[in-house]
């Protein structure tokens, strides 16, 4: 069985590609609306071939989620719903705004909340807000904030 950091490497690696591919096939869809074509390809990569990589795992992904604890699955739902709404917007980004300003824009925002939102939904703020790591933290993420106000 392969573990370990060679795992890690190899997961990695299909990641990268997946992420340098999946424009891709929205170039054949061109004539499509642009909805029609990210909900088809929101139905595979977020519906779909999930559920086949798990059946092919041999695991029973009905079983799975039952059988998970009440609080992880709901949490599990909320930012699976909030990463679609995300990703809605930055194909509309990359649509009005073009590649360079919409990749400024919307990765700008991502690194933003996705610093903030764990201390948000863990309700640590005030972990933030008082200590030294917390402030540098704050400022890197207002340094960003003008950026995308810069851009």
């Amino acid at each position: 069985m392969i573990g370990g950091p060679f795992l890690g490497v190899i997961l990695h690696s299909v990641g990268g590609v997946a992420h340098g591919t999946f424009y891709a096939p929205l170039k054949k869809v061109e004539k499509w609306s642009w909805e029609s074509g990210w909900l088809i390809q929101g139905l595979a990569a977020w519906v779909i071939v999930p559920w086949l990589v798990a059946i092919c795992a041999r695991t029973n992904p009905v079983e799975a989620i039952s059988n998970s604890p009440h609080e992880s699955v709901l949490m599990t739902y909320l930012f699976g719903g909030m990463w679609g709404f995300g990703s809605l917007t930055f194909g509309l980004t990359m649509r009005y705004l073009g590649m360079s300003l919409g990749m400024a824009v919307a990765l700008g925002f991502c690194a933003t909340f996705g610093t903030l939102m764990p201390p948000i939904v863990q309700g640590d703020m005030s972990g933030l807000l008082g200590s030294s790591a917390g402030h540098l933290l704050l400022g890197g993420i207002a340094v960003c904030l003008l950026g995308i106000g810069q851009c």
